[in-house]
C-alpha cells in the first residue's frame, strides 16, 4: 500500500493540515483552505477515432465506452504487432461546490501517449508533447461552481519531431497513467519544485539541503516564510533547518534555499536497507500556513569509475540488473502501481539489484518503488534507435530533414527536464540514461546525434549536478565518450574490453523462449569478453566494470514480432520463466522449483498475488493464477483450455468479466499456468470461477478494500471487451527490406584492427579478419529480430574467388543453409545472392579463401522481410 501517493515524493503535492480527502466517486470539498489531492481515475468516457467539437462541454457522450484510468487505446492487447494509431477522446464531468476566490486548480498527468490536448469546458488550456513524462494542467481559469468537464484529446502517431522516431515495443495511445485533481492556496510549491541532496555525507553524518520553489499567483506580493523540517520513517523528527524567507511578486517564483546542521549516522539508502527519510516543509505568510508538502529522499552516496568499478556507500559494487518494458498481459501499458511494485519485487526476489528503465521515463511511482524496495535504477530519456523495420518507429532516430531539427531537439530536451525533475529526490537512481541505440540513424545525421547527446549531458548536469549521464546502447557510432558513463549493448561487452570510461553492459543475454523455457542464464556475449575465462562462469566482471544488465526482465510488445518480444526471464502474464529461477538460485540462493511434467488433470486451482486490493481507484490490482492439478493437488504441465469467470462483485479484468486462456494462442496458457491481473472500481467482494472441461472448478474470493461499495443488481457491470488483434491496414504493412547494418556481431576470432564489427558497419573500405591461425573462419550477425532471408549482399576485402556457406538460426536452433558459393565461383568483390526463403535471427556466414587472397569479409547486409508472428 502506498505509504505516500504517487506524486507527493517526486511532485511535492501533499497538503497543509488537515488533509481534504475524497473517496473515489465522490466530490471532495476543494474551497476549504490548505492542498487537497484526489485521485481523477474513474469515471471517464472514452472514444476512439477523430471527432470534431468533442471538447464542447454539452457534448452528448452518453454513447461512449465507460472507462477507468489508467486506461490504453489497444485494451484488451496481448502483444499483438499492431496497433490503432489514431486520436482517442476521454471525457469527465466532476462537481465543484464553489470555486473560492484565491485557490488554484490542477489536473495532474503521469503520462498521456503521446499528444495530448487538455480542455475545461470547452476552454484548450494544454497542449503536451511527449509520451512517457508527467505534466500539470492549471484550470483556474476555466473551472466553475458546479458542473465542470474536463476532455483530453490524446493522438499516438508518430511524428517527425517527437521523441522517440524509432523504437522496437509498441506505441499504444491513452491516458495510461494516474490523473489526479490538485487545489491549492495561490502560495504554493508548483510541479516538482522541490530538490533534495545530501552534502557532506558519509556514514558518520551528512546535511540535507532543500531548495523550494515558491509560485505566487495571487494578487500582491506575499513575504513567505519557509519552515522544514527532517523526519525518519518513523515520523521522528532527526533535524530543523533554518527558517529562509522569500519575496514573491505577482505571477512569478523564488527559490528558498535551506541548509541543515549535520546530522550524526544518518542510515544509509542501500538495496539491502532502503531506509527513507523525508522533508516537511511549511509555507506561511504572516503566521499563517499557506502549503505544506513532503518529499521523500534517502542518504546515500556512489562513484562510477573508469578503473575500479561502480561504488555505494563507500563500497565496491557489481550490480547485476535487468532491462525492464512497462507493459502487461491484458492491460497493455496502462498498469497500476500494485502491479508496479510486483515487477519491481519479481526482479528484486531474484537477487538482482539494478533496473534499466528501457527505452523511456517510466511512471513516477516506478522510481518510488525502487527506492522503498531497494533496488539501483537508471531512469532513460527517450532517445531511441533500431533497425530493420519497415513501419513509422523505424525511422532515422534523429531527423534527415533539417526543417525538423530544431523542434525535435527542443522535445527531447523537454522530456528529459521533466524526466529529471520528476525523478530527481529518489536516492534508488544512480545515473540518468540519455538514448538508446541512437547510432541506428542515417548516416549523414551521425554529427547531429552526437552535438545532440553532447547538449543533453550538459543539460542533466545543470539540472542535476549530483548524477552522472549515460550514454546507453554505445557501442556503434563513436558516442560511448560523449556522457560521464557508457553503457554497452550486445556485442559491446566484448567490443570495449576496458574503454578507459566507468561502464557497463546495459544489455546482454536476448534469449527468445516461451515458458517454461531452459533453465540456464543466457550470458549471450559476456563470455566473449577479452580475458575472460570461458571455463569459469562469471569471470567477466572484472574490476573495471560496474555491472551487467539482462535483457530483459519480462516480455513485451513488440513491433518486431512476438518472439522478439519474448525475451524476457518472465514472460508477459508475470509467470517466471525456467531462466528466472536459474538466477533465483544462483544469485538469491532459492532452489528452484521441480519442472512440472504431465499427468492427468483432476483439477483447477487458483492463486492470488493478494487476498485483496486495496484501493478501487485504478491504483490496484491482484494477479490471479490458474493452476492445473492431479488429484493429489500438484502442479501438471498440462495445458487445456481454460475459462476464468467473475460470477459476483465489482472485479474487473481486461477482457471484461471473463478471459477464455488456450494453447497456442495470444492468451496463453502454459506449462499447466495462465495468469491475469483484475482490478476493481467499488468496495465489495469479488468471486472468481476457473472451468476446464473434464477437470474440477476452482473458486476463489478477492475483497477490494477501500472505495464506493458495490450493490449487487444496481452497480453496473463492465461490459465484455472481446479481443481482437488490430492488423494494420496493408499500406502500412512491411516489405522486404536490408537487415543487419550496425547490428552485433561475433566472429571465430579477430586479426588486430580487425573486429568483427567491420562487417557491417557500412564501409566497404574496412573489414572484418580472422585471427592468422584460424581455420574455422566464420562472422556472425544478430540481426535481433526475426527475419525471412531472400538475399544476401557481401563485399570482400578484394575481388577474388572467395567461396562460402551462409546459414541462418531456425527456431529449434539448428542451422540451416542459406546459400553456398564454391571457391572460384565468382571473383567479384560485391555480390548480391539469392538464397532459401528461410526465417531467423541469427545469419553466419563460414568463410573460404583463395590462395593468396586476403582473409576477411568488408561488409554482410540481409535482405528480407521481417517476421512478426
Amino acid at each position: 500500500m502506498r505509504a505516500v501517493s504517487a506524486l507527493a515524493t517526486l511532485m511535492i503535492l501533499l497538503t497543509a493540515s488537515p488533509m481534504v480527502r475524497a473517496q473515489p466517486g465522490q466530490a471532495p470539498n476543494l474551497s476549504e483552505a490548505g492542498r487537497t489531492r484526489t485521485n481523477f481515475n474513474a469515471d471517464w468516457r472514452f472514444n476512439l477515432g477523430k471527432i470534431d467539437g468533442a471538447e464542447a462541454p454539452d457534448l452528448d457522450d452518453a454513447g461512449w465506452s465507460h472507462v477507468g484510468l489508467p486506461h490504453s487505446f489497444s485494451i484488451p492487447y496481448f502483444r499483438a504487432t499492431d496497433f490503432y494509431t489514431g486520436d482517442g477522446w476521454y471525457r469527465k464531468s466532476f462537481t465543484l461546490p464553489a470555486v473560492a476566490p484565491g485557490r488554484r486548480y490542477f489536473l495532474e498527468f503521469e503520462g498521456a501517449f503521446q499528444d495530448a490536448r487538455v480542455y475545461v469546458n470547452g476552454v484548450e488550456l494544454a497542449h503536451h508533447r511527449g509520451g512517457y513524462t508527467g505534466f500539470p494542467v492549471d484550470i483556474t481559469r476555466a473551472v466553475r461552481a458546479g458542473h465542470n468537464v474536463v476532455a483530453v484529446r490524446v493522438n499516438n502517431e508518430w511524428q517527425a519531431t517527437l521523441a522517440p522516431r524509432a523504437g522496437e515495443h509498441v506505441f499504444s495511445g491513452g491516458l495510461y497513467r494516474d490523473v489526479w485533481l490538485v487545489t491549492s492556496d495561490a502560495v504554493h510549491v508548483p510541479w516538482t519544485g522541490t530538490r533534495v541532496t545530501t552534502p557532506e555525507l558519509s556514514a558518520a553524518s551528512g546535511r540535507v539541503a532543500v531548495e523550494t520553489e515558491v509560485r505566487n499567483d495571487g494578487g500582491a506580493r506575499a513575504d513567505v516564510m519557509v519552515e522544514t523540517h527532517v523526519v525518519d520513517d518513523r515520523g521522528r523528527a532527526v533535524a530543523t533547518l533554518p527558517d529562509a524567507r522569500v519575496s514573491v511578486e505577482p505571477g512569478t517564483t523564488m527559490v528558498a534555499k535551506q541548509l541543515s546542521a549535520p546530522i550524526a549516522r544518518p542510515r544509509l539508502w542501500s538495496p539491502e536497507t532502503p531506509s527513507l527519510y523525508r522533508t516537511v516543509t511549511s509555507l506561511r505568510v504572516a503566521g499563517a500556513e499557506r502549503d505544506r508538502f513532503e518529499t521523500e529522499f534517502g542518504f546515500r552516496w556512489f562513484e562510477w569509475t573508469a578503473d575500479r568499478g561502480f561504488f555505494l556507500n563507500g563500497r565496491h559494487r557489481y550490480f547485476k540488473g535487468a532491462n525492464v518494458h512497462q507493459d502487461q498481459a491484458g492491460w497493455g501499458d496502462a498498469v497500476t502501481n500494485g502491479a508496479i511494485e510486483r515487477d519491481v519485487r519479481l526482479i528484486k526476489n531474484a537477487g538482482f539489484d539494478f533496473i534499466r528503465g528501457s527505452h523511456y521515463p517510466h511512471d513516477p511511482h516506478f522510481a518510488e518503488a525502487t527506492d522503498r524496495i531497494g533496488m539501483l535504477f537508471l531512469s532513460e530519456a527517450p532517445f531511441w534507435g533500431t533497425a530493420g523495420f519497415r513501419n513509422a518507429w523505424g525511422a532515422s532516430a534523429y531527423p534527415p530533414d533539417a526543417a525538423d531539427r530544431a523542434a525535435f531537439d527542443a522535445n527531447v530536451k523537454q522530456q528529459l527536464t521533466e524526466m529529471i525533475r520528476i525523478n530527481r529526490n529518489h536516492p534508488s537512481i544512480v545515473v540518468w540514461g540519455m538514448d538508446n541505440e541512437v547510432f541506428f540513424t542515417e548516416k549523414e545525421t551521425l554529427p547531429e546525434v552526437r552535438r545532440l547527446l553532447k547538449e543533453m549531458v550538459a543539460l542533466s548536469h545543470q539540472l542535476d549536478p549530483t548524477r552522472p549521464a549515460a550514454i546507453d546502447g554505445a557501442q556503434r557510432g563513436e558516442i560511448d565518450r560523449l556522457g560521464d558513463v557508457a553503457g554497452y549493448n550486445g556485442d559491446g561487452a566484448s567490443l570495449f574490453p576496458n574503454p578507459g570510461v566507468p561502464n557497463f553492459v546495459a544489455e546482454y543475454g536476448s534469449t527468445m523462449e516461451d515458458r517454461p523455457g531452459t533453465y540456464e542464464p543466457g550470458w549471450g556475449d559476456l563470455p566473449a569478453t577479452p580475458g575472460a575465462d570461458k571455463a569459469r562462469e562469471g569471470s567477466w566482471r572484472l574490476s573495471w566494470r560496474a555491472g551487467e544488465v539482462i535483457w530483459a526482465g519480462f516480455d513485451h510488445g513488440s513491433v518486431a514480432g512476438k518472439r522478439f518480444g519474448g525475451m524476457g526471464m518472465i514472460d508477459y502474464f508475470r509467470l517466471p520463466k525456467r531462466q528466472y529461477y536459474w538466477y533465483r538460485n544462483a544469485y538469491a540462493g532459492v532452489a528452484p522449483p521441480a519442472p512440472s511434467v504431465a499427468g492427468t488433470p483432476a483439477a483447477l486451482r487458483i492463486s492470488t498475488s493478494s487476498p485483496t486490493i486495496a484501493r478501487a481507484d485504478g491504483t490496484d490490482d491482484v494477479q490471479v493464477i490458474v493452476s492445473v492439478v492431479d488429484a493429489l493437488g500438484r502442479r501438471l504441465s498440462n495445458s487445456p483450455p481454460v475459462r476464468l469467470v467473475i460470477e459476483s462483485g465489482p472485479g474487473e479484468l481486461p477482457t471484461g468479466r471473463v478471459i477464455d486462456f488456450a494453447p497456442d494462442s495470444d492468451i496463453a496458457i502454459r506449462d499447466g499456468e495462465a495468469a491475469i491481473t483484475m482490478r476493481s472500481w467499488q468496495a465489495g467482494v469479488s468471486r472468481l470461477r476457473a472451468t476446464s472441461p473434464g477437470v474440477k472448478d476452482a473458486v476463489a474470493t478477492i475483497r477490494t478494500m477501500s472505495g464506493p461499495a458495490y450493490v449487487a443488481g444496481k452497480t453496473p457491470l463492465v461490459v465484455e471487451r472481446r479481443y481482437v488483434p488490430f492488423v494494420a491496414p496493408v499500406r502500412e504493412r512491411a516489405g522486404d527490406g536490408t537487415f543487419g547494418p550496425n547490428n552485433p556481431t561475433f566472429a571465430s576470432s579477430n586479426a588486430p584492427g580487425h573486429s568483427s564489427q567491420l562487417v557491417n558497419d557500412g564501409n566497404p573500405a574496412t573489414y572484418w579478419a580472422p585471427a592468422g591461425e584460424d581455420t574455422a573462419m566464420s562472422v556472425t550477425i544478430d540481426l535481433e529480430r526475426v527475419v525471412e532471408v531472400h538475399a544476401l549482399t557481401l563485399s570482400f576485402p578484394q575481388a577474388a574467388g572467395y567461396g562460402f556457406v551462409a546459414e541462418i538460426e531456425d527456431r529449434q536452433g539448428n542451422w540451416q543453409k542459406l546459400v553456398e558459393q564454391i571457391e572460384g565461383q565468382d571473383d567479384r568483390r560485391t555480390r548480391t545472392v539469392e538464397t532459401e526463403a528461410l526465417a531467423g535471427r541469427q545469419v553466419r556466414l563460414r568463410l573460404r579463401v583463395p590462395p593468396g587472397a586476403t582473409a576477411g569479409l568488408a561488409d554482410l547486409q540481409i535482405i528480407g522481410a521481417l517476421r512478426t508472428e
